[in-house]
């Protein structure tokens, strides 16, 4: 499995068919389905042929104008032509040979840490199939700050400070941001402090990141279609799928 590159994308004719849905896929898949939509963290599947699959909420939330990594259908791209090769043999690495890797993508403070992890071949696949979960470009989602507060009875202003400091703000730009005074800020941390029972900045920090991340309810993202290909029956020959990416 993706021995051979395509750089430019495929033609129309070596495209997958259209995509289509199982119309009566298990309950326990369905399930399992939408825990994954509820992650924080963004998944994609892809398969034997190199194609995403599968993506959930957080995976098409994240995968933005901005994002290193670009879906287009079902071809995943990286947006420079430097992360081509690191991608590529990353996704290799894993579909031939099994390895797990960390892959590091995009420049600057756009820059994405991604795991790149192989799933063990299915009866019926002609190869492993790769999971791709991206790392979160912020510490914590609003939703997750905003029920830490409501759990621990913080202001709408006390709310705002927690969130400038899990933005890595300092208390000065926090004080500019909100149009107070540093030493209002600082009131609001000392508070803040005591009523999470933090005793310093970075601990308060610590604790936020390392909360259960909440999705919102109201993201009523359609599911990426499955495409519609005929799997090969088990110890079927096939030929050696290729993986579109292009730069």
């Amino acid at each position: 499995m993706l021995d051979a590159f395509d750089l430019t994308g495929l033609s129309s004719s070596a495209r997958s068919p259209a995509f289509a849905f199982d119309p009566a896929p298990l309950p326990p898949a369905r399930r399992l389905l939408q825990m994954v939509d509820e992650l924080d963290y963004g998944i994609l599947l892809l398969n034997d042929d190199g194609q995403v699959c599968q993506a959930n909420r957080a995976a098409r939330r994240e995968l933005d104008d901005s994002h290193p990594l670009q879906l287009h259908g079902n071809e995943l791209r990286p947006r420079h032509a430097h992360d081509l090769l690191p991608l590529r043999d990353a996704l290799t690495s894993a579909a031939q040979r099994g390895l797990r890797r960390l892959l590091c993508l995009g420049d600057d403070e756009l820059r994405v840490t991604l795991a790149v992890v192989p799933l063990a071949a299915l009866p019926g696949e002609a190869g492993r199939c790769v999971m791709l979960v991206l790392g979160k470009r912020q510490i914590c989602e609003e939703l997750t700050v905003e029920w830490f507060a409501r759990a621990y009875g913080l202001t709408l202003a006390e709310t705002a400070v927690v969130k400038g400091l899990c933005a890595d703000l300092t208390p000065n730009e926090i004080a500019v941001r909100q149009g107070v005074g540093l030493a209002t800020i600082r009131t609001q941390i000392g508070s803040i402090r005591a009523k999470t029972r933090s005793p310093s900045i970075r601990a308060l920090v610590r604790q936020v990141a390392m909360l259960p991340p909440l999705v919102s309810a109201l993201q009523g993202l359609a599911p990426l279609p499955v495409p519609a290909r005929a799997r090969p029956a088990a110890g079927a020959r096939t030929a050696e799928p290729r993986t579109a990416l292009a730069a």
